[in-house]
């Protein structure tokens, strides 16, 4: 018998929705009295239902939303090394037939049993983001397994962002093995080459999700001019100039984002395919339409106007501008793909929005491909944030 403490979920909880797969104790369905509230945070309990049955281990935190995560259906289970390693290897095991090179998110999340953890793989790095207590206070534990399984040399802690805040965790940026990089790594992926800063660029450095985004986009590239809009480091440019597109034009608000995507394309020999414009997207859209630019393929891939229902209403208006401000910038004949990466506003959602959005640009269109994310983000189907991407491409008249 395990000498845990117990997180006891209220008599009028579901504990069949535990039970049959979902991963979340909310504080308004768990007993939270003296004892509960002494957990450490961060700290392991058996979670029982209102008749003591046991449910599984879960992760407390009493200060977070979300006071329990479950990290075992076995309640007798030990987090540990060994259980650390198990799970790491599941992952890996996944992601190396999935892909050649080492360049792809090793874990994510409650999808790979490791709730709140995020970790991205670039070759010999390996960059953890701990958003959830538990994985902070083991942090070191994690990037002593994470080297045992991965062989990696190179373990950085980024320890930034939204999801924190929501823990109550605060801010850090730690190398916890090897060396920070002297450099970006350059990353190869769709036979485009990027360069993730890992150190001082946004999330982990770069964003493996959009892979099969990009691929399909690439379908549509060759012999045209792409326009990418809240390119980050090039995303939909550099895949685009990879697979024959004449140019491409990548706007970004972050200076820091357009020097990479130019050292990108210089690493593929395209630099002189490439344009960067460092602007306000919204404001660079308008100004290109006031020009009467005209682009074979526009992308855009904005950050998550809707991080959370609360704010749904704002992120599906600012997403339906998005779609608004971009059909004019499509040669007749073209393709607009839009993207959403909000957890919130759901695929039926932001469809509508983009739809409309269109529409208000005043083109018609049609619907020929919708997209999430790549395997190596596997989704939880009891859990829909983790199905948060969404890629839809139109032809417009």
């Amino acid at each position: 018998m395990t000498d845990l403490p117990v997180l006891r979920l209220r008599p009028k909880s579901k504990p069949q929705a535990i039970r049959h797969g979902f991963p979340w104790v909310f504080a308004d369905e768990a007993v939270l009295d003296r004892r509960s509230r002494n957990i450490p945070v961060g700290g392991f309990a058996v979670l029982e239902d209102a008749e003591r049955k046991p449910l599984g281990l879960v992760t407390v935190n009493t200060a977070s939303k979300i006071v329990g995560r479950v990290m075992d259906a076995d309640p007798e289970a030990v987090i540990d090394g060994d259980w650390l390693r198990a799970k790491l290897a599941r992952a890996l095991q996944m992601r190396e037939r999935l892909y050649d090179a080492p360049f792809y998110r090793l874990v994510h999340a409650e999808a790979d049993g490791l709730p709140g953890l995020v970790i991205d793989r670039f070759g010999d790095a390996a960059v953890i983001q701990p958003n959830a207590a538990w994985a902070d206070r083991m942090a070191q534990d994690l990037a002593d397994a994470l080297m045992q399984v991965t062989g990696v040399a190179t373990v950085i802690l980024n320890g930034q962002g939204r999801a924190r805040g929501l823990e109550g965790l605060e801010e850090r940026m730690e190398v916890l093995r090897g060396d920070a990089p002297a450099e970006p790594v350059a990353v190869p992926m769709n036979g485009a080459i990027y360069l993730a800063d890992l150190m001082g660029g946004q999330k982990t450095g770069l964003f493996f999700d959009q892979r099969p985004n990009q691929a399909f986009a690439q379908r549509l590239a060759k012999g045209a001019t792409v326009l990418d809009i809240f390119s980050h480091v090039g995303g939909f440019g550099l895949a685009a100039l990879a697979a024959g597109a004449t140019h491409a034009t990548c706007i970004d608000g972050s200076a820091a984002a357009l020097d990479l995507a130019k050292g990108g394309a210089g690493r593929m020999g395209a630099e002189g395919r490439l344009d960067t414009i460092q602007s306000d997207a919204f404001k660079a859209m308008e100004q290109l339409a006031a020009e009467g630019r005209r682009f074979d393929v526009v992308v855009c891939d904005p950050p998550a106007f809707a991080p959370s229902k609360l704010a749904l209403e704002a992120g599906l208006r600012a997403y339906e501008r998005v779609a608004k401000l971009a059909a004019p910038l499509v040669a007749p004949g073209g393709y607009l793909g839009l993207c959403s990466c909000s957890h919130a506003a759901d695929l039926t959602a932001f469809r509508n929005v983009s739809a409309r959005g269109i529409g208000r640009g005043g083109r018609r269109s049609v619907l020929i491909h919708t997209g999430q994310a790549g395997p190596d983000h596997p989704m939880l189907p009891q859990l829909a944030e983790t199905g948060y991407l969404k890629a839809l491409f139109f032809r417009l008249d």
